[in-house]
């Protein structure tokens, strides 16, 4: 019997060393289960954060990609916008020309109307290239001739003989101041336009 126990604590032995070489191999798997669990775990870290820096490097490129076609659009936006400021200001400079322009041509319409209103009323004559105008209103001779310039125009100086027998027809027996004076030096004569008297 002592040697059945003993064969039976050989047994325990032998169980207990199987037991124990069982756990040994079991927590030892379990490490090793335990050791993949966290290669696993750390590659998957490591795959996980190589994602996110390539995910962070596209985003800034896409970011400076986009910046600089903003900065370009803007640049461009700006440049249009100096542009249509430039052409704004020539046409409006041109609109003020054009209304000077205008004022300009309404004021020359309204002369135009009054000397074409002034030409009927005191019934100027053309003859040779210019026009005349006999009034019948008595002046001075000196409010004649202011009468004459006020409108552009003086005493008629006599060039020849049609002009002077021109002059004489339609004056019929009215008499007429003409562009001659001696208000310089009296028994001088002189035209209106500084010319000196010549007997024809």
């Amino acid at each position: 019997m002592d040697n059945v126990y003993e064969n039976t604590d050989d047994f325990r032995t032998q169980t207990d060393v199987n037991t124990s070489r069982q756990k040994t191999l079991q927590s030892t798997e379990g490490e090793r289960v335990t050791m993949r669990s966290y290669r696993s775990v750390s590659v998957c870290l490591v795959l996980l954060c190589v994602l996110l820096l390539t995910a962070v490097i596209v985003l800034c490129v896409l970011i400076n990609t986009n910046n600089q076609q903003f900065n370009i659009k803007t640049k461009n936006i700006t440049e249009e916008r100096d542009q249509l400021l430039t052409k704004y200001t020539n046409i409006t400079e041109e609109r003020d020309e054009l209304i000077a322009k205008y004022k300009n041509i309404t004021k020359l319409s309204e002369q135009l109307n009054q000397e074409k209103n002034e030409l009927r009323t005191h019934e100027w004559i053309y003859y040779q290239s210019s026009l005349y105008l006999f009034s019948s209103e008595n002046k001075s001779w000196s409010d004649s001739r202011r009468y004459c310039t006020d409108r552009g125009a003086d005493q008629i100086i006599i060039n020849n003989e049609a002009e002077k027998d021109f002059v004489q027809i339609m004056s019929g027996t009215e008499y007429n101041w003409i562009g001659l004076t001696d208000s310089d030096e009296e028994g001088r004569w002189k035209w209106v336009d500084g010319s000196t008297l010549t007997t024809r």
